[in-house]
């Protein structure tokens, strides 16, 4: 997953919102947001190569989200970082803990982003910025850098949240994740894979014959526990395949 925009507010009505598309190979096989039925309790789409998820919900207030680090210099992990999602799902640990046990594993991954919380605490943790952490109260971003890195389509995700935060609803978080713009080549990050790739990446919405936006989710917790999921998922050049909505 490559754009996660949230809020975080732990005393509000809806203590967590979150909007994010997944970006990958089209060619990669994926399962659509489901009930995990190895797992019971568990909700989120899978990676069929291997095994893992970017984001799902799980009992007790679960979450967990995952981005990648662009750094095309980065050694390959032997591990999948989707497992990473998988495993806080699965378990009972604090997300601070989860996190800690991660950071003394994280050698086994390349860059990475974890995002875990359970409805109480919202942590997160990118092995090369620093120890694991809980994330202050407010509006966030994570791309493919740090929490909150400027990029333009970060920024432009976090306000299009920050505009539908007073009456959220799971359409309008996937409206802003539909966002095709490709800003300036001046205002383009540099990370080191070329002008061309660069300005592809750049969208909020990502689409090419290859690569793209496989999945918009869009998910909203509310203060009594009740989660509402919705998720478009899309094939090659951003053909638009299906649909899943869940209230939980």
């Amino acid at each position: 997953m490559c754009l996660i925009v949230f809020a975080w507010r732990p005393d509000h009505a809806t203590p967590l919102i979150v909007a994010a598309n997944r970006d990958e190979f089209y060619a990669r096989p994926t399962l659509p947001l489901a009930a995990w039925e190895d797992f019971p309790g568990v909700y989120a789409g899978r990676d069929l190569e291997a095994g893992g998820t970017w984001l799902g919900v799980a009992p007790n207030g679960r979450f967990a989200a995952l981005t990648n680090v662009r750094d095309p210099g980065q050694s390959v992990g032997p591990r999948s970082r989707g497992e990473l999602v998988a495993g806080f799902l699965q378990g009972r640990q604090s997300p601070l803990e989860y996190l800690q046990q991660v950071a003394r594993r994280a050698n086994d991954y390349s860059g990475f982003n974890l995002l875990v919380g359970d409805g109480e605490q919202l942590c997160y943790f990118n092995p090369r910025v620093g120890p694991p952490a809980a994330v202050a109260p407010g509006v966030h971003g994570l791309s493919n850098a740090a929490l909150n890195t400027p990029w333009p389509k970060l920024l432009t995700a976090r306000s299009g949240l920050q505009a539908v935060l007073e009456k959220p609803d799971a359409d309008s978080l996937i409206t802003l994740l539909a966002d095709k713009h490709q800003p300036d080549e001046h205002e383009l990050p540099e990370t080191g894979v070329g002008l061309a790739t660069e300005r592809l990446l750049s969208s909020v919405f990502i689409a090419s014959p290859t690569y793209g936006t496989r999945a918009s989710t869009a998910l909203i917790v509310h203060a009594d526990g009740r989660r509402e999921m919705l998720e478009h998922s899309f094939g090659p050049s951003g053909a638009r395949l299906g649909e899943v909505h869940m209230s939980l």
